[in-house]
């Protein structure tokens, strides 16, 4: 099962060999023209953003419209969700405390939380939570992110969310490994770090962020309130999910504020950005010092600060973070030394490269320290390809453990496919050789002794990396009798459980031991919610290619179709030898 952290990709990988513009030949119109080509391809409602150059905003530009199918343009003051950026603005809230003596980063944050405490458990009694951990994803808390409420539905208080009780969506936030010893996102440790600074200050939390950060930073038109107030609920945008659908009720309400809550506009996360670049190099102390924002940028584990995401040093030093809340996604870019970067901000959900692609684009264009170097000219597309040479190589394959890339074909041509649409293109260079029209990447096919593929190569900057064929393409699938009844009754039955959630999935007859443990972590599995049943399309044996979900070999991979009160979609069943199930993946063409 797939779970989506917006962690923008490494700058220096998002930028190898990108062909989007060679360095001073840029017009003045290029961005406007790259950015209709993406949103176009992608089928983005509405995008805003905002180019910071020489520590100042020097461009903020609105594309689009407010609402899928509406026609109210986006304006550059139109308010989008920043999902987990909310986690870097929320951030330097504590830090001002913590540098107010006020907060201690190393803690235990029971000391601070009145209101509800972190349970004790064999975990907290060797090393307690910290706000430090917190801050890094560092604290073996657990609940990934959140997936809000509709706007017409009950909703949670702090403390229900924190023990995972109804009418929460989401499960307890817990300890369940040892604080310090692993990096692992988490959502629910900033909800932990809302509720201290709650009972800390007696103050709401939107109240305290817009005081002491938003306030004197200058973001007038930003938010922590869930639900907004009315005057600012009327310059929102309405957002659409990875299917093209619409938002029921355009936006969901997020009472973790912390990690979800942030409206805001590319422009105010602009300043938000400059205001770090500026305290960086004690231009300014607004919220915090120079020492704690030197603090904040200095990476505890895998590239993780206090708040940000890491990558370079010195003059490259770059402190990113990316978003997602339901219908919206969002990315945030700054370099600390050289006073540049970049903001987007999309109506929508979108699991390509396009924001990558943005970032890429507009690095080039300002000349961001270590893009320039990279340009390589690009590569022209080629005549379209057979029929019968590509159906061989479409599919799915597996880049890194449950992280899947899709090929499928368009007009002829090959593509990464992501939610359906096509993203990035590659065209033939040679038999099995494709070249990327976008970047310095280039696939390879392996075929076994029969000739069908088995796996590709995936070669960027010098490095090659192997991914094994997971199947085909669900759509070119054609269905076939169902040869093992049995084993469709216990997908039924797991399913049933994945919608319930929690101890539902734990009890669960038909799951490996890790999939019962790390689903039933979570509430229920969004993509059962609604079920009503499955068909059986087709199978595979893909032992000895490599494939593990969940601590368990992949030796047979069943398909079928998912029927939900959302409608249908395809299902990817990864099964082991003994037939029990160690994976479930929703899968769109």
């Amino acid at each position: 099962m797939r779970t989506t952290i917006r962690r923008v990709v490494p700058l220096a990988l998002a930028l190898t060999g990108c062909a989007t513009a060679a360095p001073g030949t840029s017009g003045s119109d290029d961005l406007d023209v790259f950015v209709a080509a993406q949103m176009a391809q992608r089928h983005v409602p509405g995008l805003s953003l905002a180019i910071i150059q020489d520590g100042r905003i020097v461009e903020a530009r609105a594309y689009g419209v407010t609402d899928p199918g509406g026609h109210t343009p986006v304006t550059t003051s139109t308010l989008f969700q920043a999902g987990s950026i909310s986690k870097s603005v929320s951030a330097l809230g504590a830090l001002r405390l913590v540098e107010q003596g006020r907060l201690d980063l190393d803690a235990d944050v029971n000391r601070t939380l009145t209101t509800w405490k972190v349970p004790s458990n064999p975990f907290t009694a060797v090393k307690p939570v910290t706000l430090r951990g917190i801050l890094s994803h560092t604290a073996g808390l657990t609940v990934h992110g959140f997936p809000g409420y509709a706007v017409d539905v009950a909703r949670p208080t702090l403390v229900q969310v924190l023990d995972g009780e109804p009418p929460t969506n989401t499960a307890p936030i817990r300890v369940d490994t040892a604080p310090g010893a692993m990096w692992r996102y988490s959502g629910g440790g900033y909800t932990v770090m809302q509720q201290m600074i709650v009972d800390l200050t007696g103050e709401p939390f939107p109240d305290f962020m817009r005081r002491t950060v938003l306030q004197p930073i200058g973001m007038t038109n930003s938010s922590f309130e869930q639900p907004l107030p009315p005057a600012m609920a009327a310059m929102t945008a309405g957002g659409q999910y990875g299917n093209l659908q619409p938002v029921k009720g355009r936006w969901h309400v997020y009472p973790e504020m912390a990690a979800a809550g942030l409206w805001t506009t590319p422009t105010d996360l602009a300043r938000f950005a400059i205001e770090v670049q500026e305290a960086y190099a004690g231009r300014s102390s607004k919220v915090i010092s120079r020492a704690m924002t030197r603090r904040m940028l200095t990476a505890e584990k895998q590239g993780d600060g206090l708040g940000f995401f890491l990558q370079g040093t010195g003059p490259t030093l770059l402190f990113n973070h990316g978003g997602r809340d339901e219908g919206f996604d969002a990315s945030l870019n700054a370099l600390a030394e050289s006073g540049q970067g970049l903001v987007v901000m999309i109506n929508a959900n979108d699991n390509s490269n396009m924001m990558n692609r943005l970032v890429a684009f507009v690095a080039r264009k300002y000349a961001w320290p270590g893009v320039a170097s990279t340009y390589v000219a690009p590569v022209a597309a080629a005549a379209p390809i057979a029929v019968e040479r590509l159906r061989a190589i479409t599919g799915r394959y597996e880049r890194s453990n449950n992280n899947m890339m899709t090929l499928g074909t368009l007009n002829g041509r090959l593509y990464v496919i992501s939610d359906g649409l096509p993203d990035e293109e590659f065209v033939a260079v040679r038999d099995d050789q494709f070249q990327s029209v976008d970047r310095d990447v280039r696939l390879g096919f392996v075929r076994d002794a029969s000739g069908a593929v088995t796996r590709l190569t995936w070669t960027m900057g010098g490095t090659t990396r192997t991914a094994p064929r997971v199947g085909p393409l669900v759509s070119s699938l054609a269905r076939q009798a169902d040869p093992d009844p049995a084993l469709t009754a216990r997908v039924d039955a797991a399913l049933r459980a994945m919608a319930q959630g929690g101890a539902a999935i734990a009890s669960a007859a038909a799951l490996t031991p890790g999939a019962q443990r790390d689903f039933s972590r979570s509430g229920p599995w969004p993509a059962a919610v609604g079920y009503r049943g499955i068909a059986f399309v087709a199978s595979e044996r893909v032992a000895g290619r490599g494939l593990e979900r969940h601590g368990s070999p992949v030796d047979r991979i069943a398909y079928y179709t998912l029927t939900t009160d959302s409608g249908q979609r395809g299902l990817m069943v990864h099964l082991t030898s003994d037939g029990l199930i160690t994976d479930f993946d929703d899968v769109v063409d």
